[in-house]
């Protein structure tokens, strides 16, 4: 079909308020807004203001009053502990019901924070829930987390209570979660007054005394007793969540979400970007402690009435490259949205598709990629195994949401390897040079969004306005700067080059590291590549490639070197001065799969290393290290 993009973009850039009124329609408010945005509101104004609701009723509750009470709301799939399980729409509401009334009964109430420190389980999306019921504002801390990046995140939230379980359980390790929260709180200037402990039968978790309660017997009283506080009315400008972006040092940098705007935007993008109706299956393979995991796998799917999957699983060796496939084929899944990473991770594993094969994927009509740079190999491949239309998309922890994508429910556009395509209604995207001049199409400058942002996108920073302004508002005054580079071309489609922290100046030349990513990841041997620049005193900088090969790949790494370089020099040309590449057996990544280009540069240079907290196997460093030494690289 023709794709309706374009009118729908021109509508809302010609009347925003009225776009976003049309888009409120489908949320049920206790009361509507006095004015759609209030420009005098907040640091750059806010949405809905005046309007009052709960994201927790939008979510389960009026879907069990409309018909949806025995249609499945949430698929709990664990591949880890060999164990699934459905809640309707209806036991959800029982679950975050009877958990919403222990967190009263244990003190908490309106406006007081609550930590999730949770692994993926069902329970972590119930106490979510149940904050949201009762006007409580939750912080999701990864599961697992070092017990100083909890202690700090719980400085900084001050909450009231923590929700956890006993242990996390990770592909032939289980991780005690209890000790690590302990050691935090030890360690933490401000002490939570309780602690719900989700009890798991993989290891077991020592209570303390007159702090830790256990959820199962509370929780199950509650049930039994069929106790429900209600849904209480909060402002659509009160905060929902605070989420602290991954890889922070010193005071944590804690994202701000609303409630109004928040719901406005996430129930728009299911079926206008996602392409997703109400009562479908859609599958966000991520993490409850990442964004995508709040507003892919939680709020946006159940917002809209559609069916989540909760997976508790990797990619591959739970237990190998076809467990993706598995669980699409089982649940019937309509969309998957998972990293680009991930892809890799099976392309390496399965390059020729071997698992795909043994199962029935008809159900499957698109798969979402964002998270990372997808390179157009991947997507290729993708698209060649599945047969389904592969769409990339990009977007922050700051935003909640596309930025740009391609709207499969408004009509699909043509896909332009290497771009997520175009602006999303609510974002005005420019390209700009370090002096805040617009430059031409095709120029690789600094992506900033012209304010105001659109609903769901951080009103500021938790207790930090100040903060905010400083990190993203001052540098172009009128604008969200996003820390993205790159370009938009004449047709409008953008493409994301690199952090700005990324791009390399080669003697004068500002190059994109994403770029030359792009073109290694094109390589028929290589499985997935980094590309960071590093100091050289002749020419400023000059970039190393990592490469990690696909499987079965056995061949003499000069060769290869040669190849690579040989593909640069022709793709980018000479003015790349690329000459180092490296074959490692494994990239650093955070958990959420993110590639740590940052730690490598600074391990190159020789500068002081702290290790990230979000790092998925800090071990991989010294691997990183020691290759670079044996190529002549960082021994300086």
């Amino acid at each position: 079909m023709a794709s309706r993009y374009h009118e729908v973009y021109e509508g809302w850039k010609n009347d925003p308020a009225a776009f976003w009124a049309e888009a409120a329609k489908e949320i049920d408010w206790v009361k509507p807004a006095d004015k759609v945005f209030d420009g005098d509101q907040g640091v750059y104004g806010r949405w809905f203001s005046g309007a009052t609701c709960n994201t927790c009723f939008n979510a389960v509750d009026r879907h069990v009053a409309g018909g949806r009470a025995d249609q499945a709301a949430i698929i709990y799939d664990s591949p880890i502990t060999g164990s699934q399980r459905t809640y309707s729409y209806a036991e959800l509401k029982a679950e975050v019901a009877a958990l919403a009334a222990v967190l009263s009964d244990l003190g908490v109430e309106k406006g007081d924070r609550v930590i999730v420190y949770m692994p993926m389980v069902p329970e972590a999306a119930f106490a979510m829930l149940a904050c949201a019921r009762i006007g409580a504002i939750h912080s999701v801390v990864f599961g697992g987390f070092a017990a100083k990046e909890l202690a700090t995140r719980i400085d900084d939230a001050r909450p009231k209570m923590i929700i956890t379980a006993s242990c996390g359980i990770e592909p032939g390790r289980v991780i005690a979660y209890k000790p690590l929260l302990d050691g935090a709180i030890d360690m933490s200037k401000y002490k939570p007054e309780k602690c719900l402990v989700l009890q798991r039968e993989q290891a077991a978790a020592t209570m303390v005394e007159g702090r830790d309660f256990d959820y199962a017997e509370l929780v199950g009283a509650a049930r039994a007793a069929g106790r429900d506080p209600g849904c209480t009315t909060v402002a659509a400008t009160d905060p929902l969540y605070i989420l602290y972006t991954s890889g922070t040092t010193g005071v944590p940098k804690g994202v701000v979400r609303d409630n109004g705007g928040h719901m406005v935007a996430l129930n728009w993008s299911m079926k206008n970007h996602y392409g997703i109706e109400p009562g479908e299956v859609f599958w966000a393979a991520s993490d409850v402690g990442w964004v995508v995991g709040h507003s892919y796998i939680v709020y946006a799917p159940l917002l809209a009435g559609c069916t989540t999957i909760l997976f508790e699983g990797k990619p591959v060796g739970t237990p190998d490259a076809g467990t993706f496939w598995r669980v699409i084929s089982e649940h019937n899944v309509a969309a998957l949205f998972t990293a680009p990473t991930a892809f890799r991770a099976i392309k390496k594993e399965d390059p020729n598709g071997t698992f795909i094969g043994k199962y029935d994927l008809k159900c499957l009509r698109t798969l979402f990629l964002a998270g990372e740079r997808a390179d157009p190999d991947t997507i290729m491949w993708a698209e060649r195994m599945l047969g389904v239309p592969v769409i990339d998309h990009w977007w922050q922890t700051e935003t909640a949401w596309a930025i740009a994508g391609n709207p499969v429910g408004l009509g699909q556009l043509p896909v332009k390897y290497g771009s997520p395509t175009v602006a999303m209604p609510g974002y005005d995207v420019q390209v700009l040079d370090d002096a805040g001049h617009a430059v031409k199409p095709g120029t690789l400058g600094n992506i900033v969004v012209k304010l105001p942002l659109p609903p769901a996108c951080l009103p500021t920073l938790w207790n930090n306005d100040e903060r905010f302004k400083a990190g993203y508002l001052e540098e172009f005054p009128g604008y969200y700067k996003t820390a993205d580079a790159g370009f938009m071309d004449d047709e409008g489609y953008l493409f994301i080059m690199a952090r700005t922290d990324d791009i390399i100046n080669v003697a004068g030349h500002r190059l994109s590291t994403g770029g030359m990513e792009e073109v290694l990841a094109s390589h028929p041997d290589v499985a997935e590549c980094a590309v960071i620049g590093i100091a050289d005193k002749l020419k400023g900088q000059v970039p190393a490639g990592f490469v990690v090969l696909k499987a079965g790949v056995d061949r003499p790494e000069t060769e290869l070197q040669k190849e690579l370089i040989g593909l640069v020099r022709d793709k980018i040309g000479p003015v790349a001065a690329f000459k180092i590449a490296m074959v490692v057996a494994r990239l650093p990544k955070t958990r959420s799969g993110k590639i740590l280009r940052g730690t490598m540069r600074q391990i190159a240079d020789g500068e002081p290393v702290k290790t990230p907290a979000t790092i998925d196997d800090p071990a991989i460093l010294g691997e990183i290290a020691e290759t670079m030494k044996t190529h002549g690289v960082g021994s300086a």
